[in-house]
């Protein structure tokens, strides 16, 4: 565990902050330090596991889940937010399933250069995140438009606003407490979930 503030393990914890640690278990059975840094305050744990899974893991999104971990991880690029790049692009990358699109997309990610790797309604989202996330005050209806021009729909795009939410949110409190990955498990679809 490794945070510039206190977190408490299982083995001090007491039953209110253990009922929100067994919430929040990985499919790895741990608890990844991006939420034991809630340690202190279980209640907010408990508020941003239910988030997260509700933007990331529910089973009635429609956007693909590789597409979901490449948003992600972009707004963690922009962020530079190491944590969650480390996590979600490792599970963008074991979702995309092909190391060299992968290699091409983790590049146009890093520099920027979206349209060599992405188009339409794609490029559209990845687009929307970076203005997103860079520029919150500048968004104006006409970039919903775009979205909906591209092909996708208000779920869609909602799903898609959620994600980079969510992301925004979470780089923002991993970087202002200094939370790294140090004995977490890394990526969602680690090797050990998978055996």
């Amino acid at each position: 565990m490794s945070a510039w503030i206190r977190m408490i393990g299982d083995d001090e914890a007491d039953q209110e902050l253990l009922d929100v640690l067994k919430l929040a278990r990985t499919p790895h059975g741990t608890v990844d330090n991006v939420m034991r840094v809630h340690s202190l305050r279980p209640e907010t744990m408990r508020g941003h596991v239910v988030l997260y899974r509700a933007a990331l893991h529910n089973d009635k999104n429609t956007l693909a889940p590789w597409l979901q971990e490449t948003i992600a991880s972009y707004v963690s690029v922009l962020n530079r937010c190491d944590y969650s790049y480390a996590n979600h692009w490792a599970n963008a990358r074991h979702l995309i399933n092909d190391e060299e699109r992968a290699d091409r997309i983790e590049s146009a990610l890093a520099n920027g250069n979206l349209e060599s790797v992405f188009e339409g309604a794609e490029l559209a989202l990845l687009e929307y995140a970076g203005k997103l996330t860079t520029a919150p005050a500048d968004m104006v209806q006409s970039d919903v438009e775009k979205l909906k021009s591209a092909g996708l729909d208000d779920g869609e795009i909602l799903e898609a606003n959620q994600v980079i939410g969510y992301f925004n949110y979470a780089n923002r409190l991993l970087n202002g407490l200094g939370v790294t990955t140090d004995g977490d498990i890394v990526g969602y679809y680690s090797e050990s979930q998978q055996d």
